[in-house]
């Protein structure tokens, strides 16, 4: 493993298992967050985005976390494995409420609520992106995929094999 993906639903721990993963590992770890968000809660642009992803996926090793749908393949192309949190609703919705008020590495903002569009976009995540998102993993079948539905599972995964 020397170029990881870890996806899935907000609030799922994507970037509390992406962390446990560079501490084991030593791989230099990538937030999409850090990359899209500017402190002031505006965003770069498509354009820069895309050309600093691409600088990032062009190197000998990263863990990438992070969803934006819109470069998933570009990201899948390049890993050799891949890490789908596909966790219960509860636990995502319960995952975003957490973190609230909580200053991250991978966020530039410490969030001070979960507001409605990004409450439903969590809610209706597993509608609207998962089929995308398993349909693209069965297109890159030849990677090392892994797929967490539980927390259990992942904690098993990171005692076992890391």
């Amino acid at each position: 493993m020397k170029k990881i993906i870890i996806i899935g639903c907000p609030g799922a721990g994507k970037s509390t298992f992406a962390r446990r993963l560079r501490d084991k590992t030593g791989l230099p770890l990538h937030y999409l967050d850090m990359l899209w968000h500017r402190p002031d809660k505006t965003n770069i642009t498509r354009q820069e985005f895309d050309l600093q992803l691409s600088e990032i996926i062009k190197r000998d090793e990263w863990i990438i976390d992070g969803n934006y749908g819109r470069t998933l393949e570009m990201r899948l192309k390049e890993c050799d494995t891949v890490f789908l949190m596909d966790m219960p609703l509860s636990v995502c919705l319960a995952g975003a409420e957490a973190r609230i008020g909580i200053e991250r590495e991978d966020m530039p903002w410490k969030e001070d609520k979960l507001d409605d569009e990004f409450r439903d976009w969590i809610i209706h995540f597993s509608r609207d992106e998962m089929p995308r998102v398993y349909e693209l993993l069965k297109k890159y079948k030849d990677k090392n995929i892994v797929i967490f539905k539980s927390h259990e599972e992942v904690n098993r995964y990171d005692i076992l094999r890391l």
